[in-house]
């Protein structure tokens, strides 16, 4: 499982698609080849109330926070980062290049004694 979430501000509506972006994460996570398709869930949050930098209002942000059950090496966790960080950064490169936006990754280890899951979704999956 990774847990994948985006927090955005409103403005970014303007410029992103973000459910394609949302499209594009969940896939970057199946490439890395670290998760497993049924575990990997993408939302995304809307933020209406924001204050950034100078306070522009043109200016934007996306946060793409990845939490995952603790166990998976570091140099594993340093790749699928880099290859979905680089996925994120490259579907949004034309709103970047057009547009004050602050663009951030982090991926961190859940404790899995202090999280406990139920997930039938793999029982309905067509490749069962």
């Amino acid at each position: 499982m990774p847990h994948f979430s985006i927090e955005y501000s409103a403005n970014m509506e303007a410029h992103a698609d973000i459910a394609a972006l949302c499209e594009t994460l969940r896939l970057a996570g199946i490439e890395t080849g670290l998760f497993p398709e049924a575990g990997i869930r993408v939302r995304a949050i809307r933020c209406e109330t924001y204050a950034i930098a100078d306070g522009n209002p043109q200016n934007g942000f996306i946060d793409i926070s990845v939490r995952l059950r603790a166990g998976r090496p570091l140099d594993a966790r340093k790749a699928a980062t880099a290859h979905i960080f680089a996925a994120a950064e490259q579907f949004l490169q034309p709103v970047i290049d057009q547009n004050p936006v602050a663009l951030s990754f982090e991926m961190r280890d859940i404790d899995p004694e202090l999280s406990p899951k139920v997930n039938s979704i793999r029982k309905f999956l067509k490749d069962s």
